[in-house]
């Protein structure tokens, strides 16, 4: 009796959001009683925003699935694994016999890469499907990002990141850290690093239509007109050129392609040419790129608004090259590489050259859109699925996403749903997608798994190791998350229900010790890999721990995860260095500034100069107590003043006799939806925005906290058609609209 009253304190990381913050986490007995920073950690330091210090409720949540459920005659009802597993076999097997592999689709969900178990065996188990028909919340959040890096650097993974802590400039556009912690930016006290910045006499500028909780701490807003970053930025290429500001570096320019075609592409942007599309005037324009250029250190940083919009990946490429030609690329205080303990394809195989980067190795069927990293558009889903035809989607994989709220035109994707002959989700509740399924497989609390922020570590702002151990063993009979991944593998190869995970395990480590030991370059190159796994193995660890272990082992500082487990507040290994030009993976083993996919698409960014702008334009919106979706059924969250309003400028209410107790109808070309209005001057006149991530109003969905306050879900009015078609990321803001009172 008295161990169940023991009291002790368990260190982790939150796997919330990309700030990795560390959590000191007070556990009596079975109960967690407090969560609080945790203030020794070589990262955080004692930061934590209102999510992290909710890991006890969503861990305690009542809505939370700890059993699978089946359905039966259209009912959800509680089953065995035993069970859901057979059930798995049975649905899954019957697609696969009669209609093949591409019959399947998968659809990968943003939680996915906060976990350690998916970020594993996610590969095995969608080589086990065998599917082309591959899809994520990647293309509806970040897939410019990755594809303007893959062109330029020849590594999707190969993202500079603010150096925050050292910088003495920062213009930062779409991003709203004060709300969201960064993103493709992992920074722990995202705002105290601003404020730090501010303090020791640094400047931030912030561009965005909307006057954010980090415009309002900024030195300067910049109100952009939604969607034209791309011609905001190449302005200021046009500047640097136009005024002899451009200068590389040595360091750079040594490795560089490409600066004579990037002056040519961007000189008819003049600032004068994009003022009036882009809303900022000339005069700013060109001050903004002077600043850039005489700051001792400077940095471009943008996210979800510069990606979300139908020039995401030239944006994100021009931020790219106004940090190259300010000489602030791979320096300290500009935009640097992180070097992450776990390794990372910019750590791997020879340094400075590669492959590159390509897409197109295979189409859609219905619109014909191109493969990117391995999967197809979001925005595709649907169609792919009520599209009729040889070759449509009959059975879909779902793994911790929600694309019933998060895809564009969600309406036509619920409904397609609902069309499907198999649904299988891995997810901890029914919700608006899951509520579709026939069988769902619930993984473990977040307490109760291991975590390493494997992916996110690749873009930090200091290089450190962090690994937490579960808080809690897992639950009687409750598979980990990675074995349950691991079980749908196998049952997808036609192994069976009753396949042991432990198969998979062994040969994902095999494959990645046989290629280490076979590459020259690896610190295990010519080792026996029959030793090597026998090393591994002699601490009892399997899954994702072991295989951690072994990238630990083999990444650039040669750490065990014995020492991560020694050191649980984690280790500093210390600011960001220069990487070129080892970080490099172009075939050419340069930079390239100017890449020919990209320079192509410089001629549908010129025609817009002239397009006269949408009376209205819709744009989404982050807050602090929410995370997508899958946080809104935390009453801690959720409860004070409403989060999902229509924000309008008081002279557009003003135009449509709008009152701060009314509602507006909104509509585009795809749907409609009723709003409560938000009457702001933090907005530009004739832009609108919502918060994504809700409409919990949909029947057969057991959230009852979310219920309770369903909002509405800004999808309704996103466009499938609208794409970047580089990317074939959605367009998500800068949507047209139309308004009136109800």
């Amino acid at each position: 009796m008295g161990a169940m009253n023991d009291t002790r304190t368990a260190f982790r990381t939150c796997p919330l959001c990309e700030a990795g913050c560390g959590l000191e986490i007070t556990v009596k007995g079975s109960d967690v009683t407090r969560i609080r920073g945790d203030r020794d950690d070589v990262f955080s330091h004692g930061f934590i925003c209102p999510k992290g210090s909710t890991l006890k409720q969503l861990h305690e949540d009542p809505d939370r699935l700890r059993s699978p459920l089946v359905k039966r005659d259209g009912r959800f009802v509680e089953a065995t694994w035993d069970e859901a597993w057979s059930e798995v076999d049975r649905l899954l097997g019957g697609v696969l016999a009669e209609h093949g592999r591409d019959a399947v689709a998968v659809y990968l969900g943003n939680p996915s890469a906060h976990s350690l178990s998916p970020t594993m065996f996610l590969r095995p188990f969608l080589q086990a499907i065998g599917t082309r028909n591959r899809f994520s919340a990647a293309t509806l959040d970040q897939m410019p990002r990755h594809v303007a890096s893959g062109y330029v650097f020849g590594s999707v993974m190969a993202v500079p990141v603010p150096d925050l802590d050292r910088t003495d400039y920062l213009l930062m556009l779409g991003a709203n850290p004060y709300a969201s912690n960064g993103s493709l930016c992992t920074a722990p006290d995202f705002p105290g690093r601003l404020e730090a910045l501010r303090a020791r006499g640094g400047r931030l500028v912030v561009v965005d239509p909307r006057r954010s909780r980090t415009a309002e701490e900024a030195d300067e807003w910049v109100a952009i007109r939604p969607g034209t970053d791309a011609q905001l930025l190449m302005a200021i290429v046009h500047t640097l050129f136009a005024e002899g500001l451009a200068d590389a570096g040595a360091h750079v320019g040594a490795h560089l392609n490409g600066v004579d075609e990037l002056r040519q592409l961007a000189e008819p942007f003049s600032p004068e040419a994009v003022a009036a599309i882009v809303g900022v005037d000339s005069t700013s324009i060109r001050r903004i790129a002077r600043e850039l250029a005489a700051a001792p250190t400077a940095a471009v940083y943008g996210r979800i608004g510069t990606c979300t919009q139908e020039f995401g990946t030239l944006a994100s490429w021009l931020i790219d090259a106004v940090n190259i030609l300010t000489g602030n690329l791979d320096r300290p205080g500009g935009a640097m590489f992180a070097l992450p303990a776990a390794g990372g394809p910019t750590t791997r195989g020879t340094p400075g050259s590669g492959s590159g980067f390509r897409v197109g190795r295979g189409h859609t069927r219905v619109r014909g859109l191109p493969e990117v990293m391995g999967e197809y558009p979001a925005s595709a889903l649907a169609e792919e699925i009520d599209t009729p035809g040889e070759g449509a989607i009959r059975a879909l994989i779902t793994v911790a996403g929600n694309p019933v709220l998060s895809a564009p035109n969600s309406a036509r994707l619920d409904k397609a749903l609902g069309q499907l002959d198999v649904m299988i989700a891995v997810d901890i509740y029914l919700n608006e997608t899951t509520r579709h399924a026939d069988v769902i497989l619930p993984p473990p609390s977040v307490l109760r798994r291991s975590h390493y922020d494997l992916l996110l570590l690749q873009f930090a702002v200091r290089n450190v190791a962090n690994f937490s151990e579960p808080v809690f063993p897992l639950a009687p009979g409750q598979p980990d998350e990675w074995e349950i991944l691991a079980k749908l593998a196998l049952i997808a190869q036609g192994r069976g229900a009753v396949a042991d995970a432990a198969l998979v395990d062994e040969a994902t480590l095999t494959a990645l010790v046989e290629h280490a030991v076979s590459d020259s370059t690896s610190r295990l190159f010519d080792l026996d890999p029959d030793d090597v796994i026998a090393e591994l193995s002699v601490s009892g660890r399997r899954g994702p721990e072991r295989i951690l272990d072994f990238m630990l082992r083999t990444g650039p500082y040669g750490l065990t995860l014995d020492d991560l487990i020694a050191n649980p507040h984690g280790i500093d290994l210390g600011a960001l260095e220069p990487r070129l030009p080892g970080v490099l993976r172009t075939p050419s083993g340069r930079i390239e500034l100017a890449p020919a996919p990209l320079a192509a698409d410089v001629a549908r960014l010129a025609s817009t100069l002239d397009r006269p702008p949408p009376d209205f334009v819709l744009v989404g919106r982050r807050n602090l107590r929410s995370n997508n979706s899958w946080m809104h059924n935390i009453n801690v969250l959720t409860k004070g003043k409403p989060q999902c309003t229509l924000q309008i400028h008081p002279i557009d209410a003003a135009t449509l006799g709008v009152g701060v107790a009314d509602k507006v109808l909104v509509t585009s070309r795809v749907g409609e939806l009723v709003a409560p209005v938000e009457i702001t001057d933090g907005i530009r006149e004739g832009v609108v925005s919502l918060p994504h991530g809700f409409g919990h109003d949909l029947d057969g969905i057991a959230m009852q906290v979310a219920q309770a306050r369903p909002g509405v879900n800004s999808n309704l009015l996103s466009d499938e058609e609208e794409i970047d078609p580089l990317s074939g990321n959605a367009v998500l803001n800068g949507i047209p609209v139309r308004l009136a009172r109800v």
